[in-house]
């Protein structure tokens, strides 16, 4: 019997902009500080600041907005956010709650081999809280990232699985980092999820109670949590049939423990009047100009999903290769600049994923590390598409690329003698001879049928020839001998 029961989850996804000064002033935006060095009188609250907007991150949230094919709306407002919590120490937030600077907007991702369109809801500017620090025996407050400015994205309740919401929030992910909008360091709190979280048989149109599951800083965490709070409120709803929902599932905000993955309540939930929204009254209006609008659609990158597309569709990658290029911006841009060079794209990301990748050294975490200018990649590709050198000699010249990053793959193959290939048809056809007198029973199974039998014979006369033989002109003469 299938499940009868179907997640309905929405994201909030706090993304912490990268801009050099806070949201609001020009205290330092940068983490890993002494605590509380990185503060001003304006993000701490002194009577008598005002807060001034900084336009780098208005240029982020437009970015995003764009992206996103979201409605970038030319005037927009700040509302105030009554806050009562110790890392707050202006006692209030600053954000946007009523009238957002973006609207509407979806996100593209491919799932299980088939794209799934998800809806935003919309996006915002907000200034982020403090850190609270808690030690054995007592808490202390860091205030180096209140103020920081976040743009808030928030999904439609389109998420139906925890695997949706991981993909989603990937998504969100990638498309900051391709904007270089933020660093979405998850450790470092750069890049934070909230969830909300209501179940509901698949037959009902209606949403039932939601609960909402605060800061959750990576993709298993989110994960994990999402598949604890399924599965409670479906044994709640299952154990208790009868009772009315909002005694089963209330409103409130919980935390996720991962070290016994349970979800603990921080408190209930609180509606939008007990924050005492209202607007702004030391920020005017954020405006903006149509042709300031248009001019950073103009300027935007290639995205995530579109460069996923152009390698699978235009050059044909595999889409295992494709994503393991875009999940890496700095790869994919390193393939893109040695594609400028190479007109063989699969076996170029080959070299690039697999041969090179694999001989990274321990601390070295990208090819970028070795240093190999994307051009001598695309070279070496070049040259066994080429029949130039064989594919184990190109191994050999590789290694010795890591080795001497400066080195051009033709200098390295014209200094050594070993890497020049076989290529005398007269000798390799005395090598065959030789082989088929050696292997005279595998001769005979070919002749039989057996196919694979005329790949061992081919890696024994490599094997003679150190690999260097032509593989081209050991098939021909293999096959002309056989067939004799």
């Amino acid at each position: 019997m299938k499940d009868p029961w179907e997640p309905v989850i929405g994201l909030e996804i706090h993304v912490e902009l990268n801009t050099r000064s806070k949201l609001f002033s020009s205290a330092p935006n940068h983490f890993g500080d002494e605590p509380n060095t990185n503060i001003s009188f304006i993000c701490t609250g002194q009577p008598g600041s005002l807060p001034i907007l900084n336009r780098e991150a208005v240029k982020k949230a437009v970015q995003f907005g764009l992206a996103v094919n979201g409605t970038i709306h030319l005037s927009s407002h700040f509302d105030r956010k009554s806050y009562f919590y110790p890392d707050s120490p202006k006692n209030f937030q600053i954000t946007q709650y009523d009238d957002p600077i973006v609207t509407g907007g979806a996100i593209t991702i491919e799932i299980d081999g088939k794209p799934k369109t998800f809806g935003i809801h919309h996006a915002h500017l907000e200034e982020d809280a403090g850190m609270l620090k808690h030690f054995s025996d007592y808490a202390g407050v860091d205030d180096n990232r209140a103020g920081a400015p976040l743009v808030e994205i928030v999904s439609l309740p389109c998420l139906h699985s925890p695997q949706d919401a991981v993909a989603f929030a990937a998504a969100v992910r990638l498309i900051m980092l391709y904007l270089d909008a933020s660093d979405c360091n998850m450790e470092e709190g750069s890049l934070r999820f909230d969830a909300n979280v209501s179940i509901r048989r698949k037959n009902e149109t209606a949403l039932r109670p939601r609960i909402e599951i605060k800061n959750m800083n990576s993709f298993r965490n989110l994960e994990s949590a999402l598949n604890e709070e399924i599965h409670r409120q479906i044994d709640l709803y299952t154990q208790f049939p009868s009772l009315p929902w909002e005694e089963l599932v209330f409103p409130g905000a919980f935390r996720f423990d991962p070290s016994n993955k349970k979800l603990i309540l921080m408190r209930r939930k609180e509606t939008p009047d007990d924050y005492r929204y209202f607007p702004e009254p030391d920020l005017g209006p954020i405006l903006l100009k149509q042709e300031y609008v248009d001019s950073l659609r103009d300027t935007l990158p290639e995205l995530p999903y579109d460069r996923y597309r152009r390698y699978t569709k235009a050059l044909g990658l595999s889409k295992h290769a494709a994503s393991v290029l875009i999940n890496d911006k700095s790869l994919g841009d390193y393939f893109d600049a040695a594609l400028a060079h190479c007109s063989i794209p699969q076996l170029l990301c080959n070299w690039i994923i697999v041969e090179f990748s694999g001989r990274l050294t321990d601390g070295q975490k990208s090819i970028l590390a070795l240093k190999i200018p994307p051009q001598h990649i695309a070279a070496l590709v070049s040259m066994i598409d080429q029949g130039l050198i064989t594919s184990r000699i190109a191994k050999s010249i590789a290694d010795d690329m890591v080795h001497n990053p400066a080195l051009a793959p033709e200098t390295i193959a014209a200094n050594n003698p070993d890497y020049s290939p076989v290529d005398d048809a007269d000798k390799i056809e005395r090598i065959v001879d030789q082989v088929l007198e050696e292997n005279d029973s595998c001769a005979a199974d070919y002749r039989a049928g057996n196919e694979k039998a005329f790949s061992f014979l081919v890696g024994q006369v490599m094997k003679k020839t150190r690999g260097k033989a032509s593989p081209q002109i050991v098939n021909e003469a293999l096959r002309k001998k056989l067939s004799q």
